[in-house]
């Protein structure tokens, strides 16, 4: 049911019973609702809207309690009438920025610091999502010999972020090689991907087969080199797993042992968590909407960072579904903006 199908009494009903349960964990009862200042009605006209929002599916009545509790749908509900955007408190603002300057040795120290400042804030568990080099448009590219068989890519984006990533090569190139790789890349793909590169090269392939086999079979197998080290390995910052400890009265303890248990394989996670991305500002997934194994009692709540070219990844927190929607969005948010503003204007300075 769409919001302008409930009736504007109910949608305030609703919303101050969602409130009231997010702030006390315990079912609402239509005594509570009446009492509040920001509601003009009786407890029989709340009663009324309480059992017309159960029938609709957004309230549900605990068997020990007279009072009703919000679903996942209600839950929703609420949440959506937050995404049209409320601000950040200033004085957080203001601590946000303080804490994430903007001058780093690395993106890696960056990324760590924006997922502690997520999980602080939150008091929650935060994470940030890498960049994949594969993926990043590039301005340069460089392949540079380390040994016979290790090599180092190094990619400089168009805002001047310099990315590399140590590999292992199944065969010994040269560095020879590596710089006719590096300048026919540079010459024919600027602002593409190491992704849309291979794609390319995989297609021609044939067409050259006879005059550059050699060649292209080498370019090929570097790129492939560099993507295939990256599909079975996305990095992940968590900060604020202890947080969620504290936290054991919300959640199942089998789930929440399951959970962790996801965190420990954070490669798995990490790859949940980048297929979510999206272009939405922020994006929350609540309960069963969180496609993990036995986390239905969680909720996340994500956006993407990046530049004017380009989403590099996303970032976020995960907690229980009982979290204060209205002050973590507006969080989420404004560390997604601040850290790709870091990356944007001191891309120079950062490096993997």
């Amino acid at each position: 049911m769409s919001k302008s199908a409930l009736r504007d009494k109910d949608q305030e009903v609703l919303n101050l019973i969602v409130e009231h349960y997010l702030r006390s964990g315990r079912p609402v009862s239509s005594g509570a609702i009446a009492q509040n200042r920001k509601f003009d009605g009786s407890s029989a006209t709340v009663r009324n809207i309480m059992v017309r929002l159960e029938a609709q599916g957004f309230l549900s009545k605990p068997h020990t309690s007279a009072g009703r509790v919000p679903t996942d749908k209600g839950l929703r509900f609420y949440v959506n009438g937050l995404l049209s955007g409320r601000p950040l408190a200033e004085s957080d603002v203001h601590l946000i920025r303080d804490d994430l300057p903007p001058r780093t040795a690395d993106l890696d120290s960056l990324l760590s610091q924006a997922s502690r400042l997520l999980a602080d804030y939150s008091d929650n568990l935060g994470f940030v999502i890498s960049p994949q080099i594969s993926r990043v448009q590039l301005e340069h590219v460089r392949f540079i010999r380390i040994s016979p068989r290790r090599i180092m890519a190094v990619v400089v984006t168009p805002f001047q972020m310099v990315m590399t990533e140590t590999l292992e090569c199944g065969m010994p190139l040269p560095q020879a090689e590596l710089d006719r790789a590096s300048q026919y890349i540079n010459q024919n793909f600027r602002g593409r991907t190491l992704t849309a590169v291979r794609d390319f090269l995989l297609q021609e392939l044939p067409r050259f087969r006879d005059r550059y086999e050699d060649v292209l079979n080498k370019l090929t197998d570097l790129v492939k080199v560099v993507i295939g080290r990256e599909e079975g390995e996305n990095r992940i910052f968590i900060q604020g797993t202890s947080r969620l400890l504290g936290k054991a009265e919300l959640f199942d303890m089998g789930k929440l042992k399951s959970l962790f248990q996801n965190f420990e394989e954070k490669a798995t996670l990490a790859k949940l968590l980048a297929d979510l991305i999206s272009l939405d500002r922020v994006k929350v997934l609540i309960g069963a909407e969180v496609n993990f194994p036995n986390v239905q009692d969680c909720s996340l709540v994500l956006s993407h960072y990046g530049t004017s070219h380009q989403v590099l990844g996303s970032l976020g927190i995960i907690g229980p579904k009982r979290i204060p929607y209205d002050r973590i969005i507006p969080l989420v948010d404004r560390v997604a903006k601040d850290l790709s503003r870091a990356i944007s204007v001191f891309g120079r300075e950062v490096s993997i």
